[in-house]
């Protein structure tokens, strides 16, 4: 049966949304035009404010409706939708379940109107125009919130799903039924109603927590940067051109720190399950959304000299409006289909790119037009900056951030370049680099070394530590920081020129906030977010510079044999072939200093906490949808003590995933094991496998480990053709290169798997192989039971051998074995060591601890201002 119901009601949710939200448009932009004579007649605006906040209160009540109708069908695994056929499937665990509600295009503008909607309702209770008693151009409400309701009507048009005529699409509705997004499929022509007892699945590299938790922070930033928009258009429009930054700096402070947080969510997540070795690879996705994430923080420092500098205001106005069409566009890159071939994070084309160009570009065409005709009357500087002014030196901050921003945005932005040539007749052609990271590195080095600087001088100026004739604390700090650098710069052995200096700035940059921050602290602590985030920004440089610039490769290949012919290994003079190891099973082999031994393969059980061997379950091959992704226990699985499942029972499996088990022994003789992990993809091409990496984390360095290249899994199983020896005790043979050596039979009453009757008999031989310095013994069985013969093979996986002793003939007293070989099983492997990475990852929780004094610092203030209701301009201190 097609439940038709919960899309249904869900549909009516979406179009609900749409009106009320263009509802709440219309009658907060009645109010903001309002004249004195509908001013002075309380009753009539009362009347429309409260139709502006109904309509936007059940505008949130439907977008909260929408939600529960599509988790309902995703939940229910209601395979008749599309959207949860395409995004989720019976296998996976309920966190994922959760995640694959926002893995697709119209999960992730859901997410982003339901972050809009809940700021929205903060912003209207802690805004309300009814609260003052005087009706001055300073209520915030109506004008603030006319903007932020008609982003939302164009959010949710972006899931609206209606279609006029055969061509013209507005929005894609995440409650499409299956057979109507595929109707051409010849199973819903034969039969209309027919439901898949599956869906396709979470693609297994978003099978992370970090997927859980990345997305909702990543769209609430998203959200937040429209407060400080919003709050610059409504004060122009209401010719209050600074006023608006009081409410607006702690919004842009909260947006930094969110927006800043879901961005390293994401490069955790590619650290941790990528396999390109680290956490940033300039993908154009990523960039996308860093580019606004700058000129966000170059907006606040503006935010910060607005008070004394009119360019301060005028590039405060400029950056908070870029900020959210940087968003906008950001928006466009990525779901427009435009970066399909540029970047593997993108997404498809929905058809949605024209509707996403006319959203971005209305809201362009809007804040020029506004910033046009008011921008007179921002007043002129009275007196020219002083280089010894702390104005001066945050507009050279925040301009250093804005160059910064346009020189990755430039780059990111050559797919757009083509597109927009081939649509005046000529074709520009403009690749991307064909080394991204190396062509980011070159410009930014530089860049965030000038920031770091700033920094560290910005500090001392705007505390007034330092100033014209009064350079001591500067000097301090800069021979401090001499002694520290170059001391460090002997012990990391840095030679190149870009290294020396980005480090020596961020040295300095951590003594003089810290010297600022100790003064302060004695003060007033509550002053310090602006010290404390600075030095958060060093550490994270410092981090960045030593784990990405001194990495170091330890899985070095010496043997002098290539690994594999393949254009992937043998490119750039065999790197691939230089910088992997292979690892045999349960063969030992030195790698830099470590001794390494490939254990073999496991997988995961759902309730078991630690990896099982993958012999320890028998997968069920074509099983029912509730059996799908369960095996048999082969025998007792036991963790710790603890029985988990008895030999026999059905277990729940994670089938996409197989883990290799690598143990490291130390040269003190300590053991650790790391599990890397690989995934069967087909979508994800390289042959179906994709590598995760697993991580050892040190003190002072990780030691990161990825399996680069296995057997191919669809090879498993494939014997060689059959060998015969006749041979007699005592006798040694050679099978698949090895030295074989028959020592004797013994009689034995215990043969697994099959019961031996008083009556029955067996013998199993002992046959020694040698490998190398290691010694293996087989023994194949020769069964007599119930009269009839049986023999029992036995497999050495570590060889790739399986033996069996075929006949036994008492005449001669020889003895006939069968063999067959098959591919070792083995792992590529690449490992590397990762220095000083801890403080990339401690830079960002002290940033974040920054962000947060200083908004709430400036949240205090501007409720503190409001409660007095006088005006008041943006504080003089970060």
């Amino acid at each position: 049966m097609i439940h038709t119901t919960v899309g249904n009601i869900g549909h009516l949710f979406v179009i609900i949304s749409f009106v009320t939200a263009l509802m709440s448009t219309f009658a907060y932009l009645r109010i903001s035009l309002a004249g004195n004579e509908l001013l002075q007649n309380k009753r009539e605006i009362t009347q429309w404010r409260w139709l502006a906040r109904g309509a936007f209160y059940l505008h949130g009540v439907a977008i909260f409706g929408i939600v529960a109708c599509l988790f309902y069908i995703i939940s229910n695994h209601y395979y008749e939708y599309h959207y949860a056929w395409s995004y989720s499937s019976r296998a996976l665990p309920a966190e994922y379940i959760i995640s694959s509600f926002w893995h697709g295009q119209e999960g992730s503008f859901l997410l982003w109107l339901f972050w809009n909607v809940i700021l929205g309702i903060v912003l209207i209770q802690t805004n309300r125009d009814d609260r003052s008693k005087s009706l001055s151009s300073r209520q915030w409400e109506a004008p603030m919130m006319t903007v932020f309701a008609l982003v939302q009507a164009f959010l949710a048009s972006m899931i609206l799903g209606v279609v006029f005529g055969d061509t013209f699409k507005v929005g894609s509705s995440p409650f499409l039924l299956l057979r109507d997004a595929m109707a051409d499929a010849p199973i819903f022509t034969s039969n209309p109603n027919y439901i898949p007892e599956d869906g396709k699945g979470m693609n297994p590299l978003l099978q992370n927590y970090w997927m859980v938790i990345h997305p909702p922070t990543l769209f609430l930033g998203y959200a937040t940067t429209l407060i400080p928009f919003a709050f610059c258009i409504a004060g122009l429009w209401k010719n209050e051109p600074k006023e608006w930054m009081r409410p607006a700096l702690p919004w842009a402070l909260f947006s930094a720190m969110v927006l800043g947080v879901g961005i390293l969510m994401g490069g955790y997540w590619a650290y941790e399950t990528l396999n390109f070795g680290g956490y940033w690879n300039w993908d154009p996705v990523e960039n996308s959304v860093l580019v606004p994430w700058m000129v966000l923080i170059a907006s606040i420092h503006a935010m910060l000299i607005a008070k004394k500098s009119s360019t301060g205001l005028k590039t405060a106005i400029i950056l908070s409006v870029a900020t959210f069409l940087l968003i906008l566009y950001s928006t466009f890159l990525t779901r427009s289909g435009i970066l399909g071939n540029a970047s593997v994070h993108s997404f498809t084309d929905l058809g949605l790119s024209g509707q996403l160009l006319i959203y971005m570009l209305v809201f362009v065409a809007m804040a020029v037009v506004l910033i046009s005709f008011k921008w007179k009357l921002i007043e002129k500087d009275e007196e020219e900056t002083s280089v010894y002014s702390k104005e001066f030196w945050l507009f050279i901050g925040a301009i250093v951030l804005c160059l910064a921003g346009f020189q990755v945005l430039n780059t990111t932005s050559f797919p757009v370049y083509n597109k927009i040539g081939e649509a005046f007749g000529f074709s520009p052609n403009i690749a991307m680099p064909a080394d991204q990271v190396a062509h980011y590195n070159k410009f930014q080095i530089w860049f965030f070394s000038a920031i770091a600087l700033l920094t560290g001088i910005g500090q001392f100026i705007w505390w007034r530590k330092v100033g014209k004739g009064n350079l001591n604390s500067l000097i301090t700090s800069g021979i401090i920081t001499m002694f520290i650098s170059g001391g460090l710069i002997a012990y990391g052995d840095i030679t190149k020129p870009a290294f020396m200096v980005l480090l020596t700035t961020s040295v300095f940059a951590i003594v003089a906030n810290a010297s600022i921050l100790w003064g302060v602290i004695r003060g007033n602590y509550k002053l310090s977010g602006g010290a404390v985030a600075h030095i958060g920004v060093a550490l994270m440089l410092i981090g960045i510079l030593f784990s990405s610039g001194y990495s170091k490769i330890v899985s070095l290949n010496n043997t002098g044999l290539l690994i594999s012919k393949g254009e992937d290994f043998t490119k750039n003079d065999n790197k691939e072939n230089k910088e992997n190891v292979i690892l045999w099973l349960n063969q030992p082999q030195k790698m830099s200093g470590y001794l390494l031994t490939y254990r073999g393969q496991r997988i995961e059980i759902r309730d078991v906490p630690d990896y099982v061997p993958r012999n320890w379950v028998e997968p069920i091959v074509g099983a029912t949808p509730e059996l799908s992704f369960h095996g048999i226990a082969t025998r007792d699985i036991e963790q710790n003590g603890k029985l988990y499942h008895k030999k026999g029972d059905t277990v729940a499996l994670h089938p996409e995933n197989t883990y290799y088990e690598v143990e490291y022994r130390e040269p003190g003789g300590k053991i650790f094991t790391l599990y890397p992990r690989g995934q069967i993809n087909e979508q994800m091409g390289a042959g179906g496998f994709l590598p995760s990496p697993d991580i050892r984390r040190m003190p002072g360095k990780d030691l990161y480990t990825y399996v680069a290249t296995v057997p191919d899994p669809s090879s498993e199983g494939t014997w060689s053709p059959t060998e015969t020896y006749r041979i007699a005790p005592k006798d040694t043979f050679f099978v698949n290169d090895y030295v074989a050596v028959f020592d004797n039979v013994i009689q034995t009453r215990e043969i697994e798997g099959t019961p031996l009757g008083p009556n029955d008999a067996a013998v199993k031989a002992v046959v020694r192989v040698l490998d190398k310095e290691r010694e293996y013994t087989l023994s194949p069985a020769f069964i007599i039971k119930d009269r009839m013969v049986g023999r029992k093979a036995e497999t050495n996986e570590e060889l790739g051998l399986r033996l069996q002793l075929n006949e036994i003939d008492p005449r001669t007293g020889l003895f006939t074995f069968t063999a067959n070989t098959t591919q070792r099983d083995y792992i590529v492997m690449k490992a590397k060591e990762m220095p000083l990475i801890n403080l990339l990852w401690i830079g960002t929780f002290v940033l974040v601890i920054g962000f947060s004094m200083a908004a709430i610092r400036r949240y205090r203030e501007f409720t503190k201002m409001r409660d007095k209701k006088k005006p008041t301009l943006v504080g003089s201190s970060q």
